[in-house]
């Protein structure tokens, strides 16, 4: 199964080699536009280094995944590559990486610096919070506006994800299958089988 981050903020850590600092950021992005918007983000926070080089993936279906990634001015393949390699390794999507250098003043080689960027990212990775992604069945549940609180409360409560509510003539909620190999059944004892479920497809969500 892959994983991604837990919702929160960045995760920011900082290595050094040879005098020259590393600065990994990375955060959970849900468009290939929102991994770009946020390396342009970095490169604006810190004009004065010498490299962002970054990489992302896209997309928890393997047939639908989006990736990309770039050396910003290091020699070919010793940077966006090796970093999208470490995300490959651990399985994650949606998750962009950022590692901004500034340079110290010695030369790596293409092996140093393959090692170091991979290596920055390895280090930022081991300190984020990770969640792993599932495929569940989607449902919409139509329940009465009198119980829609208790009703959602309890779904949360049980291990059911909430992944949307709509408030019209009745509280709409969509909502996965969670742990629960019966919704149905579920569904039909906190709502006294007045609950109107519906199946709407697919969703990932974090497990």
């Amino acid at each position: 199964m892959p994983h991604t981050l837990a919702p929160g903020p960045d995760v920011v850590v900082e290595t050094e080699v040879k005098h020259s600092r590393f600065r990994a950021a990375v955060r959970r992005v849900d468009t290939a536009d929102a991994a770009l918007a946020f390396v342009d983000e970095q490169r604006r926070l810190y004009p004065d280094a010498r490299h962002h080089c970054w990489a992302f993936v896209v997309g928890d279906d393997p047939a639908a995944r989006a990736e990309r990634s770039s050396d910003d001015g290091e020699p070919g393949g010793t940077a966006g590559v090796p970093m999208l390699q470490v995300l490959h390794h651990r399985d994650l999507v949606n998750v962009a990486v950022v590692v901004t250098r500034w340079f110290g003043g010695i030369k790596l080689g293409a092996g140093g610096l393959v090692r170091a960027y991979s290596g920055a990212v390895s280090v930022a990775l081991d300190a984020a919070p990770l969640v792993m992604r599932r495929r569940q069945a989607k449902f919409t549940l139509s329940v009465g506006h009198a119980d829609a609180g208790r009703v959602e409360a309890e779904l949360r409560g049980r291990g059911v994800p909430v992944l949307d509510v709509e408030y019209a003539d009745t509280a709409v909620f969509t909502i996965a299958a969670g742990e629960h190999a019966d919704v149905a059944s579920l569904v039909a004892s906190l709502t006294s089988g007045t609950g109107e479920l519906e199946a709407a497809g697919v969703e990932w969500v974090d497990a």
